[in-house]
C-alpha cells in the first residue's frame, strides 16, 4: 500500500466516527438540500432578496456616513471644510516674557507648536533625556511646593523642557503629583516620569529664585548647562530663608495690630497692642504644634486661640475697649489668602483637580480657625463676656482714612515678611497694599458702594500692578499680589459670624460667613482678572492673544 492510498479514508464509517470529526459536522443521513436562497453570512439588517424599497423622486441613493455629498468634489471643495493646509498658528513674539510664550504653545495641539529652536548646547548624541526630565521635575516641585499656579508650573515644566530641545513633551500638574511625558518620534516609545510633592513651605525667595533660573535657561543668549542647572538648583535648596523665626513672629504681631486698627477704624494702643500680643501668643502655640508633628488644621485651630481669649478677657475685665477689634486682628494673621487666590486661579484656567484640592485645603484651614475661636467665644459667653455682633455696624463708622491706608501698608510689609519675600519686593508689594485700601476705602466709605464690588476691583488693580512689576522685573507675580491683598481679606466678617453662632443666633452667623466667602471669592477672582487683562491688552512683553482651551467654548 502506498503512502498516497494511506492517507485516504478507509470507509464511509470513517468519516462519520465521532472521535475523529467535528460535533458541527452534518450526521449521516441527512441531506442538506443546496437551494439558491440567502446567504448565512449576511447581516441581519441585509435587505432580503427580491425585496426593492421604495425611493422618492430626486432622492440621493444610500450611502455610508463617510460618503462625500454628491454635489462635494475635491477640487471645489465648500468653503466649509477645513484647507489642507491645516488652521492657522497663533503668533509668537520672540521677546515676549517665557511664561507668555510657553503658556501659549501649552494651549495648542502638539501638531500645530511650533519646532523648538534649542539654546542649551546639547551634548553629542542629543541631551540626556531622562536628566532633563528629571531636572524639569524637580523645578516643578520647588515652584508648586512654594503656591505657584498650576497653569504657571506646566509652562515653566514646558520652557525648561523646550530649551534642552525636547519638544514633544507633556506636563501634567495636580496637587501633590508632577509628571510629565516625552515621546522622541511617532515610531518611539514615549519616556515618562512622574514626582511627588509632600511638603509645602511659603518661601518666595526661593520662588523667585526657581524662576531666575528658568528665565535663564530660556533665555537664547545665556547658555546653562544640565550640570550647572542642576548646582544653582541645590543652592536654591540650601539656601536659608531671609528672615529668622523671632522676625516672623514678631511680623505677625505687627500683621495683627495693623488689622485691629483698620477693623477699628481709628488709633487705639491698647487694642493694637493686645491684637499684637495674641497673633504672638498663637504662632508660637503654632510653631509648638509643629514642632511636635500635629497636622496644619490643628496647628490652626491652637493659633486662633490666644487672640479670642485676650478679646474676651479685656470683655469680661470691662476694659473701655473694641474686643472685637482684637480678634478680628488676631484672625487676619491665619487666614489663608494665599490659598484660596491660587485655588480659584487654578479653577479659572481650566485646572479644576488642582483647583478642587487647593480650595478643600482651604476649607479645612478655615474650619479649624472657626473651632479655635468658636471654643473660646462659647466659654466666653457662659462666663458672662459682654461680646456685641452689632458692634460690626459702628466699627468704622468715622474712619481716619490716613490712620488706615499706614494701616494697611503695614499690614501688607509685615505679610510680605511673613511670606519669606526677598527685601528688594517688600517695598514694592507694601505701596501695592497702599493703593489697594485706597481705591477700596473710595469706594466703599466715600461712594457708598458695596464691600463685594470694592473688594473685587480693588483685588483686580492688585492683580494689575502685580503683572506689571512681575514682567518688569522677570519674576512671579505672587510676591506682588499676595501680600498686597492682606488688607482686603475677610477677617472681621469671619469674626461676627462666628460670634454670632457662639451666641445661638445661627441665622445671623450663617449670613455673615457667607458674606465672608463672597468677600474672599471677589478677591481671588478681582486679582485673577487684573492678571488676565494685562495679558490682553498690554502689548509691552506680551505674546499675543492666548487661546482659550475649547471647553470653553461649548466643545
Amino acid at each position: 500500500m502506498t503512502e498516497t492510498e494511506d492517507r485516504k479514508p478507509r470507509s464511509d464509517e470513517a468519516r462519520y466516527d465521532p472521535e475523529i470529526t467535528s460535533e458541527f459536522a452534518v450526521p449521516r443521513g441527512l441531506d442538506v438540500p443546496k437551494t439558491g436562497g440567502e446567504s448565512e453570512t449576511t447581516s441581519e439588517f441585509a435587505v432580503p432578496e427580491g425585496l426593492q424599497t421604495p425611493q422618492p423622486p430626486g432622492a440621493e441613493p444610500e450611502g455610508s456616513a463617510f460618503t462625500p455629498p454628491r454635489t462635494y468634489s475635491a477640487k471645489d471643495a465648500p468653503a466649509a471644510f477645513t484647507p489642507a493646509t491645516g488652521v492657522p498658528l497663533v503668533s509668537l513674539i520672540k521677546d515676549a516674557p517665557w511664561q507668555d510664550r510657553m503658556r501659549t504653545m501649552l494651549r495648542m495641539p502638539v501638531t500645530e507648536r511650533p519646532a523648538p529652536e534649542p539654546v542649551q548646547r546639547e551634548e553629542e548624541g542629543g541631551p540626556a533625556v531622562p536628566r532633563v526630565l528629571d531636572l524639569t521635575l524637580r523645578i516643578g516641585e520647588l515652584l508648586l511646593a512654594g503656591g505657584e499656579g498650576a497653569e504657571d508650573v506646566e509652562a515653566a515644566m514646558f520652557a525648561v523642557c523646550r530649551s534642552y530641545g525636547l519638544d514633544r513633551c507633556e506636563p501634567n500638574v495636580t496637587f501633590t503629583l508632577l509628571s510629565i511625558s516625552h515621546q522622541p518620534s511617532l515610531v518611539e516609545d514615549p519616556v515618562t516620569a512622574s514626582r511627588t510633592v509632600r511638603r509645602r513651605g511659603t518661601d518666595y525667595t526661593r520662588l523667585a529664585a526657581v524662576f531666575h533660573l528658568v528665565d535663564d535657561l530660556s533665555d537664547p543668549e545665556t547658555e546653562v548647562s544640565l550640570e550647572e542647572a542642576y548646582r544653582r538648583l541645590a543652592e536654591i535648596r540650601r539656601n536659608r530663608h531671609p528672615y529668622p523665626g523671632w522676625a516672623l513672629t514678631l511680623a505677625g504681631g505687627l500683621l495683627a495690630g495693623a488689622a485691629s486698627l483698620l477693623v477699628a477704624g481709628r488709633g487705639d494702643p491698647v487694642v493694637f497692642l493686645a491684637a499684637a500680643v495674641g497673633a504672638m501668643l498663637g504662632d508660637r502655640l503654632a510653631w509648638l504644634c509643629a514642632g511636635r508633628g500635629l497636622p496644619e488644621f490643628y496647628q490652626f485651630t491652637v493659633a486662633a486661640m490666644p487672640p479670642a481669649a485676650i478679646g474676651v478677657a479685656l470683655s469680661l475685665a470691662h476694659v473701655n475697649v473694641q474686643g472685637s477689634a482684637v480678634i478680628t486682628g488676631g484672625l487676619f494673621a491665619l487666614l489663608p489668602g494665599r490659598a484660596l487666590v491660587a485655588g480659584v486661579q487654578d479653577g479659572l484656567t481650566g485646572f479644576y483637580i488642582t483647583a478642587s484640592a487647593r480650595l478643600l485645603e482651604v476649607m479645612y484651614f478655615f474650619v479649624g480657625i472657626v473651632t479655635g475661636v468658636l471654643t473660646v467665644l462659647y466659654f466666653g459667653v457662659k462666663i458672662g463676656g459682654e461680646l456685641d455682633p452689632e458692634a460690626a455696624l459702628r466699627v468704622s463708622e468715622e474712619p481716619l482714612p490716613l490712620l488706615q491706608i499706614a494701616a494697611s501698608m503695614l499690614l501688607s510689609l509685615t505679610f510680605a515678611v511673613l511670606l519669606q519675600q526677598e527685601r528688594s519686593t517688600v517695598l514694592w508689594v507694601t505701596l501695592n497694599g497702599g493703593v489697594a485700601w485706597s481705591v477700596y476705602g473710595a469706594m466703599r466709605y466715600a461712594g457708598d458702594i458695596s464691600p463685594v464690588a470694592s473688594t473685587a476691583v480693588a483685588a483686580g488693580l492688585v492683580g494689575l500692578f502685580g503683572q506689571l512689576l512681575s514682567r518688569y522685573r522677570f519674576a512671579s507675580a505672587l510676591p506682588y499680589t499676595t501680600a498686597a491683598i492682606g488688607p482686603l481679606l475677610p477677617g472681621s466678617a469671619t469674626y461676627f459670624g462666628l460670634l454670632s453662632i457662639a451666641q445661638n443666633d445661627v441665622d445671623k452667623g450663617l449670613v455673615s460667613l457667607a458674606k465672608a466667602v463672597s468677600l474672599a471669592m471677589a478677591i481671588a477672582i478681582g486679582v485673577n482678572l487684573g492678571s488676565e487683562i494685562s495679558r490682553l491688552f498690554l502689548r509691552i512683553g506680551s505674546a499675543g492673544k492666548r487661546r482659550a482651551a475649547k471647553r470653553t467654548r461649548g466643545f
